[in-house]
C-alpha cells in the first residue's frame, strides 16, 4: 500500500521494476514504469486519502498485469487530447502499450484499473 505522495510513484516503479527483472522480463521494464507511473498518478489526483495498492501479476508466460487500486470510484478516460495539450495523454499511452488490454473493475469502495503488458514472442531458434 502506497500514500497519496509524490515519493509514492517512484515506489510504483521501483515495484515494477524489481519484479520484472526477478520474472527475466526485461524488455517490458521501461513499459511496465511507465504504466504504473500513469495509473499511480491518475489515482494521486482523484484527491482520495485511502492509501492505493499497486501489484504486478503474473498472468501466463508472456503476459502480466500492472494493477493499481484507490478508494475512489471516478473513471480513467481515454482523450485524445492534441498536440497542444499540456495534459490528458496519458491512458492513451497506457492504451498504445497494451495494445489496448486495460480496464477498469468498479468495487463497493473504489476501483482497480490494470493494464496487462506482453513480452514479444521468441524468434526462431
Amino acid at each position: 500500500m502506497l500514500p497519496y505522495e509524490p515519493q509514492s510513484a517512484s515506489a510504483a516503479r521501483r515495484l515494477v521494476r524489481t519484479t520484472l527483472r526477478a520474472w527475466g522480463l526485461d524488455d517490458l521494464v521501461e513499459a511496465g514504469e511507465l504504466i504504473v507511473s500513469e495509473l499511480a498518478g491518475n489515482a494521486a489526483k482523484t484527491g482520495c486519502r485511502r492509501k492505493m495498492t499497486v501489484t504486478v501479476e503474473r498472468i501466463t508466460e508472456r503476459c502480466v498485469r500492472i494493477s493499481v487500486r484507490d478508494g475512489s470510484r471516478s473513471l480513467p478516460c481515454l482523450i485524445d487530447a492534441g498536440l497542444a495539450a499540456v495534459s490528458g495523454r496519458g491512458m492513451a499511452l497506457v492504451h498504445h502499450l497494451t495494445g489496448g488490454h486495460w480496464g477498469v473493475m468498479l468495487e463497493p469502495f473504489g476501483k482497480t484499473v490494470h493494464a496487462d503488458l506482453r513480452t514479444r514472442a521468441p524468434g526462431p531458434a
